[in-house]
């Protein structure tokens, strides 16, 4: 019998790539709902190809009567609140988020809150809401599996073995700028951090690759998914991104997923909840899984990565203040109002300000979030970065 499925950000990169993986399993997976955001050209398409959707969730408001009477067979939400009714409607067993941005964490706690099974490429469910979903899962609540290619080969890799771990090495290629220094970033231009050396995502979080934020959200991602302190995380810069992580054991020895840089892997993964083949190689150096580049990490290139170990330290609200911070910025620089050396400017000051509270609920986290955005535009108005 099919799994049915919701898909919450169906427009994005990760989301037209989940259809993907439906439509061509159409005996194990039903498409119920999706949510579309402003893309609701898209809509149409999706539509013809899915005739089980049977509801839709847009972002405005005043295109809800052109859809529903189009499409009177299919029900239509909007907003962030629709988001949960979407999910209310369907009652499907999964709901893959793959929103960008903070509006994916509530619709991940309401989900685990229900019992629904959820996965998630949302980086910001973890990232600002990690103690509260962390929770939900010790409880019994629904079950998680991760969608990020890098957690998905640490996933694959602990489920071999998963004792006498000493690190897990997360990858990374260094984003656009990655053979630039310090001084070089001084200038660069948005239209040149979109240029990802070897994958292609939606704008937002190829500025993060470039900035190194997106590696910060994956080391308190696997803090969460995986146990391990943040004293037992570290970053490998790896040019070809063919290893997408790596376990080390305390005998020395690696295990690793390699496989080419295609996002499909790894959502197939979790949408069959790792219920399926995959393979792991083992050497006792990890330039002997390959004819590949490596490079060590270094803190004074990539600074921004000093705030994920405040996120895990000291736990709270951090995550959120880091998250909105660089979500404003970034905004701010892909319109060209602030420069790339800004965005980190900008994280820094925020989380040297941040008066830390407990995160133990939902509404916290959407007032600090909400403050934060507030004080970065002040900021930006200003030219205080």
């Amino acid at each position: 019998m099919s799994k049915s499925i919701v898909l919450l950000g169906a427009s994005g990169s990760i989301g037209y790539q989940t259809l993907d993986i439906i439509k061509k399993n159409p005996q194990d997976f039903l498409l119920l709902g999706i949510s579309i955001g402003r893309k609701t050209r898209k809509i149409h398409g999706i539509l013809s190809l899915f005739p089980s959707v049977k509801a839709v969730c847009i972002q405005d408001k005043n295109k809800i009567s052109y859809y529903q009477k189009h499409y009177p067979n299919v029900k239509f939400f909007y907003g962030d609140d629709g988001l949960i009714k979407l999910i209310d409607e369907c009652k499907a067993e999964m709901v893959v988020n793959a929103l960008v941005g903070f509006v994916g964490l509530y619709p991940s706690i309401y989900s685990l809150t229900n019992n629904y099974k959820l996965a998630l490429a949302n980086k910001e469910s973890l990232v600002v809401g990690g103690d509260i979903i962390n929770d939900l899962l010790k409880k019994g609540h629904g079950q998680l599996f991760p969608i990020d290619s890098e957690h998905s080969a640490l996933w694959k890799c602990l489920k071999v073995k998963d004792d006498d771990v000493d690190k897990l090495v997360i990858t990374a290629s260094g984003g656009a700028f990655r053979k630039l220094n310090r001084e070089q970033l001084v200038d660069v231009k948005a239209s040149d951090a979109l240029k990802h050396p070897t994958w292609k995502m939606g704008p937002k979080i190829t500025i993060d690759c470039a900035s190194m934020v997106n590696k910060s959200f994956e080391v308190i991602e696997a803090y969460y998914l995986f146990g391990y302190d943040y004293s037992h995380i570290d970053i490998l810069l790896h040019d070809e991104s063919m290893i997408h992580s790596l376990v080390k054991y305390k005998d020395g020895t690696y295990r690793a997923e390699v496989s080419h840089p295609d996002m499909r892997n790894p959502i197939r993964f979790a949408l069959y909840e790792g219920n399926i083949p995959f393979d792991t190689e083992v050497a006792d150096d990890y330039h002997k899984f390959g004819p590949y580049h490596f490079h060590d990490f270094d803190i004074n290139r990539y600074p921004v990565v000093n705030h994920a170990n405040t996120v895990m330290e000291k736990g709270g609200t951090y995550g959120a203040v880091f998250n909105a911070s660089n979500e404003v910025a970034v905004h701010a620089y892909l319109k060209d109002e602030i420069p790339f050396l800004a965005i980190e400017n900008i994280i820094d000051r925020c989380m040297k300000e941040h008066k830390r509270q407990d995160a133990k609920d939902y509404q916290t986290l959407y007032e600090v979030d909400r403050s934060t955005r507030r004080y970065v535009q002040e900021l930006i108005k200003k030219g205080e970065y």
